[in-house]
């Protein structure tokens, strides 16, 4: 998936976390819109200008993959641990943060930042790049 696919699907109302979750759907064996409507509420930092929902949505990926599910579990808990630890620190190696404010440069939560992200280009310039980055390191990852 390119960054001028992406931006296309966030052109179509499909918001970050939701092109990652879509991403996983052959590997994961799930359906793309199930993927797609799990990571619908964590775009633009959860609405909130918080945490990246390209982020977000991997950690999800890394728990649908590998997360542990019964009690007492503390092997599996640990394998998801470190694919979760080596994610998080690739990830932070490339954009030195995971708050969606910060990364973008704007508060999504506040309408004129909104507009100026969309006015400025940075919105469909640097999230899409950010999000195939987001993916082409889960894939590492996984």
């Amino acid at each position: 998936m390119t960054s001028d696919n992406i931006k296309e699907l966030f052109i179509k109302g499909i918001d970050c976390s939701q092109v990652v979750a879509g991403a996983f759907s052959d590997e994961l064996k799930l359906e793309p819109a199930l993927l797609r409507k799990m990571g619908a509420c964590f775009g633009g930092g959860m609405g909130r200008g918080e945490t990246c929902g390209s982020y977000i949505a991997a950690l999800m990926i890394i728990g649908l993959k590998y997360g542990h599910f019964s009690e007492n579990d503390e092997k599996q808990k640990e394998v998801m641990k470190q694919k979760k630890d080596k994610f998080s620190k690739k990830f932070i190696e490339k954009y030195s943060s995971t708050m969606c404010r910060q990364l973008l440069g704007y508060d999504l939560s506040k309408p004129n930042e909104f507009n100026a992200a969309l006015e400025s280009g940075r919105l469909l310039s640097f999230c899409p790049q950010l999000t195939k980055d987001t993916i082409d390191i889960l894939r590492e990852v996984l």
